[in-house]
Order: structure tokens, then C-alpha cells, then sequence
């Protein structure tokens, strides 16, 4: 398995935690706030230009307000 900035999955992943922020009606300046986080962190990983690890994951969808599990399950092969 290739790791990859630009994979469908990580593309997939980037599309529903932003989703997520725009329907609890947040910016990426408000999530970054937050999250203690300049924006151009949010902007970073929602552009591809990095990827999120396990717990900065659940850190996102925890400021966003959202269930990680709920995300994670629409990822499944």
C-alpha cells in the first residue's frame, strides 16, 4: 500500500471533514481557533498539502463536533 497525499481515500477523507465544517457552519479561521492552530493548518490538510495523523484526526472532528467513527466507516474499501 502506497501512502499518498493525493489517494482517493485521503481525497475522500479531506471531502467529508470538510463537509463536516461547513455544516456546523465554520470557517477554517473558527475551526483553527479551536484547535490552538494557525488557519493555514486546517488549510494545509484540506488542500492535501499534508495529512493528518490518528489523534490530530480526532482532534479535527472533535472541534468540528462531529462522530471520527461515523467519518471512518464511510472509508471502508
Amino acid at each position: 500500500m502506497t501512502k499518498s497525499l493525493r489517494s482517493p481515500r485521503q481525497q475522500r477523507l479531506m471531502d467529508l471533514l470538510i463537509a463536516a465544517r461547513h455544516a456546523k457552519g465554520l470557517t477554517q479561521a473558527a475551526l483553527a481557533s479551536r484547535l490552538g492552530k494557525p488557519q493555514s493548518y486546517v488549510a494545509k490538510y484540506e488542500n492535501g498539502e499534508r495529512r493528518l495523523d490518528v489523534l490530530e484526526f480526532l482532534d479535527v472532528a472533535a472541534a468540528i463536533g462531529v462522530e471520527p467513527l461515523g467519518l471512518l466507516d464511510s472509508l471502508k474499501p
